[in-house]
């Protein structure tokens, strides 16, 4: 079993679907949400059998807790001249963090190693969730203003951000790769959750 981030952008680099325009003038703000997932039993190892059963498929593999994003745009492009400019370029970004819970009560002893563990856990997915947020202001900061010459049909430009896009969110992919190495390599922090839950009450 493995934690893991899977990112799924909602037409990312394609046609972008309009918006309410209710963002907020100063900026934007993510919508976080957590997904649970129900698991069974009385003991930690117990616990953390069911969540092999039972956590979410990645893939060809069952995680033990993944983080998920929607993103869709607000973009406005607007010819100036022989150029295409992108004059509004507003986010709204929900993450979904996908966690297990106990579907029954835990003997105390066995409730705090478990909420030690689950905490833990969630943690690791928020600084998934934090890179998703970080990339999603690289692009914001990167395509308001972003001019394509000789373009008054505004298709160049398309092509140029898609492109840009893509390499945005190659490096977010990236770093989420790279953290995930460390935390779960041997001694790494999410390994050291596991053992602690499985060999404890």
């Amino acid at each position: 079993m493995r934690v893991s981030a899977e990112f799924i952008s909602c037409m990312l680099a394609a046609a972008f679907a309009s918006l309410p325009a209710a963002a907020l003038a100063e900026g934007w703000q993510a919508v976080e949400e957590v997904r649970p997932y129900a698991i069974s039993g009385t003991s930690g190892a117990a616990l953390y059998e069911s969540i092999g059963a039972r956590g979410p498929e990645v893939g060809a593999s069952r995680v033990i807790a993944h983080t998920t994003f929607k993103l869709t745009w607000t973009r406005k492009y607007e010819p100036q001249g022989t150029a295409c400019v992108i004059t509004t370029n507003k986010p709204k970004l929900i993450i979904t963090y996908t966690l297990p819970k106990p579907s029954v009560a835990l003997p105390p002893a066995v409730k705090s190693s478990w909420e030690s563990f689950v905490s833990g856990v969630a943690a690791h997915e928020r600084v998934h969730g934090e890179t998703i947020k970080e990339m999603v202001k690289e692009i914001e900061t990167m395509s308001v203003g972003l001019a394509v010459a000789d373009d008054p049909e505004c298709k160049k430009i398309r092509a140029e951000l898609t492109r840009r896009l893509g390499e945005i969110s190659g490096r977010q992919r990236q770093r989420g790769r790279d953290f995930d190495k460390v935390e779960m390599g041997d001694g790494g922090n999410v390994q050291q959750l596991i053992l602690k839950l499985v060999n404890g009450p």
